[in-house]
């Protein structure tokens, strides 16, 4: 659940401290899983969900200050890149502002709707759908300034 914890927050040693409050809370809550889903997806969960609410209480999902940093952007990639490993894209998403950061992780990722973003950070579907297009076109360009495409 370490690498759920550090996509999140950018940060090892915050990661490190989610990680922990997260066992914490799935600790706590193990008999409240029911087992109908798998046990991976349910403490998934409660490690997104502890992430989010570090960064809820840090104020650090504030999107105007994102956007201010994708104005502009428009480019997209146009051939194939191949050979880049999850480390490196792990590195580049790890970049994004925290606002794009979070909405990409939890659509790109771990599958969240753009309804259930909305629900979980308290915005609108527009701006949950606009934040990851908005994170999509910074992760093309810092893709395309990296290797040069």
């Amino acid at each position: 659940m370490f690498p759920v914890c550090i996509r999140y927050v950018g940060d090892r040693t915050i990661a490190e401290d989610i990680l922990q409050d997260g066992f914490v809370t799935l600790f706590t809550r193990l008999d409240t899983f029911k087992g109908d889903g798998s046990f991976e997806g349910w403490a998934r969960r409660i490690f997104v969900t502890t992430a989010l609410m570090y960064l809820r209480k840090k104020d650090a999902l504030k999107m105007s200050d994102d956007l201010e940093v994708a104005r502009g952007l428009k480019t997209e990639i146009t051939g194939q890149i191949e050979n880049i490993g999850y480390k490196e894209l792990m590195e580049i998403v790890m970049s994004l502002p925290t606002g794009f950061r979070t909405v990409f992780n939890m659509y790109a990722v771990e599958g969240y709707s753009h309804k259930e973003i909305a629900d979980i950070l308290g915005i609108s579907e527009v701006t949950s759908r606009t934040q990851y297009s908005r994170a999509r076109i910074l992760l093309q360009n810092k893709i395309k300034e990296r290797y040069n495409v």
